[in-house]
């Protein structure tokens, strides 16, 4: 496990490079720069435009300009945001724990909602609140998740007025206090909700489905015909082995907070990373556009480096050599 583990990590570094040298051009193909915002024909001065676009290397050679941008970012420094003014790495540092903990919640309630609905419908399958669960699950997966935030927002927030439908905190809480945690919980319930619902829908289907494919093994048979009780069966032999390919999946929930963040937070006006990379891209923030890029390549890559080394960890009968 430990070798697998360190040429995993070993192999993540040139997939790196690649990725940063895709980051790095895909941003210098993209028209403008990040002085181009600033251009106002009325009250910006052409010629300190292209003063500034020289002190910063915008118009050194290709090669020097990537050399520069990834041998800083080796070093922790991302550069200034042009757009806020402060290093990116400040900037990052304030939006981070609000994606992780609207990326936590949804998990919970991804979690919890597929285990109470898949161990219902694989223990009870084909009876009509098993079909009702499907197809619950199966209208969950085709619509878009823009869709349903904006239906949530409209529903809950507008209409009802049970949640608010935008910011992360109450203005007027302290940091700190039991009030602060509370308004922070309340403002992330809806759309963490509306987030874990997504991948709720495909977990308890695949959950029910192992359970009752499992039902009919033959050690489940044996486990009946010694007189073993139907709940130690479900609970000690099968639920076991029908959750250790879900375990698995919390991997690939990385990749799924930073896939969702980028369009809940938007749609929720959530100041996180995911709203802060789009708002990035919409303002030429370039400094802060590729340092989030390559993070979110970072972390789908160390996602799935998790998702493999938790097969070996859930089941020892897997041996990662």
């Amino acid at each position: 496990m430990l070798k697998y583990t360190i040429r995993r990590i070993l192999g993540m570094i040139p997939m790196l490079f690649l990725i940063s040298v895709v980051v790095f051009f895909l941003a210098l193909a993209m028209p403008g720069d990040s002085l181009s915002g600033e251009i106002d024909p009325n009250n910006t001065d052409p010629e300190y435009i292209e003063r500034m676009r020289e002190k910063l290397g915008y118009n050194d050679p290709v090669h020097e300009q990537y050399i520069r941008w990834i041998t800083n970012f080796a070093k922790g420094d991302f550069g200034t945001s042009t757009k806020y003014k402060i290093p990116v790495s400040e900037l990052i540092a304030q939006r981070l724990p609000n994606t992780l903990f609207l990326g936590i919640t949804s998990i919970i309630i991804t979690y919890l909602f597929a285990f109470a609905m898949g161990m219902y419908a694989g223990r009870n399958p084909y009876t009509k609140i098993d079909n009702f669960i499907g197809g619950f699950n199966y209208f969950m997966l085709a619509i878009p998740i823009y869709i349903a935030g904006v239906f949530a927002i409209y529903i809950f927030s507008f209409q009802l007025g049970w949640f608010p439908f935008a910011g992360s905190v109450d203005i007027g809480a302290s940091q700190g206090t039991i009030d602060w945690w509370l308004s922070r919980f309340y403002h992330v319930l809806l759309p963490a909700t509306v987030l874990g619902a997504m991948g709720t829908a495909s977990y308890t289907q695949f959950l029910r489905n192992d359970i009752i494919n499992n039902s009919q093994k033959d050690y489940v048979r044996t486990a009946r015909a010694k007189g073993t009780p139907e709940s130690r069966i479900y609970n000690h032999h099968i639920l076991r082995n029908s959750v250790i390919p879900l375990i698995t999946f919390l991997g690939f929930d990385v990749v799924t907070i930073v896939n969702g963040a980028l369009i809940t937070e938007t749609i929720f006006t959530y100041p996180g990373i995911g709203q802060l990379f789009l708002t990035s891209m919409s303002t030429n923030d370039y400094p802060t556009l590729m340092t989030l890029a390559l993070m979110f390549s970072l972390l789908v890559l160390i996602g799935n480096l998790i998702a493999d080394l938790l097969y070996g960890v859930v089941d020892p009968r897997i041996r990662l050599e």
